[in-house]
């Protein structure tokens, strides 16, 4: 029997059939430097957490391949192995935990009051991804996760914003980083890949690249 297809790949080809029957040429985006001065501030986690293979994710993380956008928290990943040393080392530095989160993980409160949530990176892609973004630091020296896989992270995710980020993320990328970025989906999830080509249209079609 023919195993039905679960949530997020239904509300994903959902969403793309949408984007591509209604999407226009130059539909979205302004032109965009990658060198452009970031507007917001995170906490700097790189001397609390050195030493430990770690990476920002999430929104904070997209301002490196798209314009940056407003977002409330900085979401961070570790390994599974690492969540209680991390836990010791955000305690020791004055953050304060405030609960677990649904995917995995835990959300801290920073001295300054912005929320840190903790996500663990427990597909098996992750070791690799972590090991990567150690040499994709940012302009405070903190280990950014690389396009490739923040594009895996956030189409697995499924969720509205997640594609729209990704879009706009391939829709300035390189002709070089959409070739990596096609090879660690193969690699990680075949299943996207047609999703991904999808996607990658409609990112040239917004910053009228295509």
């Amino acid at each position: 029997m023919e195993q039905a297809p679960d949530i997020v790949t239904v509300r994903r080809h959902a969403l793309l059939d949408i984007a591509r029957r209604r999407q226009r040429p130059g539909s979205g985006s302004q032109p965009w430097r990658k060198d452009e001065r970031l507007r917001l501030n995170w906490p700097n986690l790189a001397n609390i957490l050195s030493g430990t293979p770690w990476a920002i994710v999430g929104a904070v993380a997209t301002r490196r391949y798209m314009p940056e956008r407003a977002t409330g928290d900085l979401d961070i990943a570790v390994l599974p192995r690492d969540v209680d040393g991390v836990a010791e080392r955000l305690a020791a530095a004055g953050y304060k935990r405030r609960g677990a989160l649904a995917i995995g993980g835990s959300s801290w409160e920073a001295p300054g009051g912005v929320t840190v949530d903790v996500i663990e990176g427990r597909d098996d892609w992750w070791p690799e991804a972590l090991a990567a973004a150690n040499q994709n630091l940012d302009a405070d020296g903190a280990p950014v996760l690389p396009l490739p896989y923040l594009v895996l992270m956030k189409v697995l995710a499924g969720r509205l914003q997640d594609l729209a980020d990704v879009a706009r993320m391939l829709g300035y990328a390189t002709d070089e980083s959409l070739d990596e970025v096609r090879r660690v989906v193969a690699a990680f999830a075949p299943v996207l890949r047609d999703d991904l080509e999808s996607i990658i249209v409609q990112g040239r079609l917004e910053t009228g690249q295509a």
